[in-house]
């Protein structure tokens, strides 16, 4: 399974993937989804919001342990990010048939489309449109760089827009949710576990600030007459890093767009979006007041003018204490003494599925080691046998969940 997805939407120059939602190689990564599901006999369904689903099982039975990830990538995303996941899932589907495990309970793989929003700008497109998170207006007022619009998008990749919406009675069909992914930092690799329990996921947001100032000749407009919104970005950037820093938190200017964008032009334009994470609300809004706080006193002093816009935000999410500790419960391996050995249990900063999922259904998290920490890029990594432990370990969660 995974030399066949390997090549899917991975760009010869970088060696990254981008797979981005509804494009070609969405729709590759999409058909390879097809193919594993009916491969082994399962039932492929596409929803309203364009998620894949692969059915052991009846559908319509209620009370389904459902498990996958997504399949789209970051620009130029690592092999591991999502995709581990759902080869994960088809793989542990695998071991418990070769086990001969007995099914009490209706058991899909899924993939979930347009997780990274690395085309539209938002994240967890599908699973927040299947929860009722994003309505289907707003959905079809998402734009790309290029001003295609997810409806047009959509209907291009042949799917139908006008089913976009919430799917409650989807969503009641699951009893419980588990997703692994690799880790996207080092945890795993300092304590010396192939495995982990995720505890929540941090809040986070994407904010757009948006620096006005005069565009004007570059070679001709003496620096004492500029009203250059570009060192105001870049003010604002080194003071997101001490923001960060001071209140413990993260926050990151990765994308910027200039206008007009020309080498010999100070800009009238310049658009940073900052990603702010943290392990609680209250410091997180410190890391973002502090950076707009701060953006703000620049522009003054520069004659520039700012609007901040929250695009995007998810408050912290407790995975299920009860579904979380059966998993460690499942995975814990008792020695010779009668010792118990249990897997670990860590937060993380990166958002999921699972973790739009959370507020309508009870889900859970596996996490498998990454020895390098690194993510989003083509260095993202994981060992081949703590990828099979991973698997391993899925399996026997699954058979826990939908074979007792």
């Amino acid at each position: 399974m995974w030399r066949d997805l390997a090549p899917l939407g991975r760009h010869a120059g970088s060696g990254g993937y981008r797979r981005y939602a509804w494009t070609g190689a969405d729709t590759e990564c999409r058909e390879w989804f097809r193919r594993q599901a009916e491969a082994r006999g399962l039932v492929h369904e596409v929803d309203r919001n364009g998620n894949q689903w692969a059915w052991l099982g009846d559908p319509l039975a209620g009370d389904a342990v459902v498990t996958g990830s997504h399949l789209d990538s970051v620009p130029d995303g690592g092999a591991f990010d999502g995709p581990l996941g759902v080869v994960s899932s088809f793989a542990a589907l695998d071991e418990l048939r070769r086990r001969g495990a007995e099914f009490t309970r209706p058991l899909a793989v899924t993939n979930f489309v347009d997780e990274e929003g690395a085309r539209f700008g938002l994240a967890c497109v599908g699973s927040r449109l299947a929860a009722g998170q994003l309505t289907a207006e707003k959905a079809r007022l998402l734009r790309d760089g290029d001003g295609i619009g997810l409806p047009q998008a959509m209907e291009a990749a042949g799917h139908d827009p006008d089913t976009l919406g919430p799917d409650p009675g989807r969503l009641a069909r699951i009893g419980a949710f588990v997703e692994l992914h690799v880790e996207q930092g080092r945890a795993l690799d300092l304590s010396g576990d192939p495995v982990g329990v995720a505890s929540a996921i941090w809040p986070h947001g994407r904010w757009r600030f948006d620096f006005r100032g005069e565009a004007n000749h570059a070679g001709t407009t003496r620096l004492a007459d500029r009203r250059d919104p570009m060192l105001t970005y870049a003010e604002t950037v080194l003071a997101a890093r001490l923001e960060a820093r001071l209140a413990g938190g993260l926050a990151t200017f990765g994308k910027v767009a200039v206008e007009p964008n020309g080498v010999n032009a100070i800009p009238s334009l310049v658009r940073g979006w900052l990603d702010a994470r943290a392990a609680d609300q209250a410091t997180l809004d410190a890391v973002v007041d502090g950076v707009e706080r701060a953006a703000r006193e620049h522009a003054e002093r520069a004659g520039t003018g700012l609007d901040v816009v929250r695009e995007s935000f998810t408050p912290v999410v407790e995975f299920q204490h009860a579904l979380r500790d059966e998993i460690r419960r499942v995975l814990s391996r008792h020695g010779p003494d009668d010792t118990e050995d249990t897997v670990p249990v860590l937060g993380t900063g990166a958002g999921h599925d699972a973790g739009i999922l959370s507020a309508s259904v009870p889900t859970a998290m596996l996490f498998v080691r990454n020895p390098t920490g690194i993510s989003h890029s083509p260095a993202e990594h994981a060992a081949e046998d703590d990828c099979v432990a991973g698997v391993i370990a899925l399996a026997d969660v699954l058979e826990g969940l939908a074979c007792s």
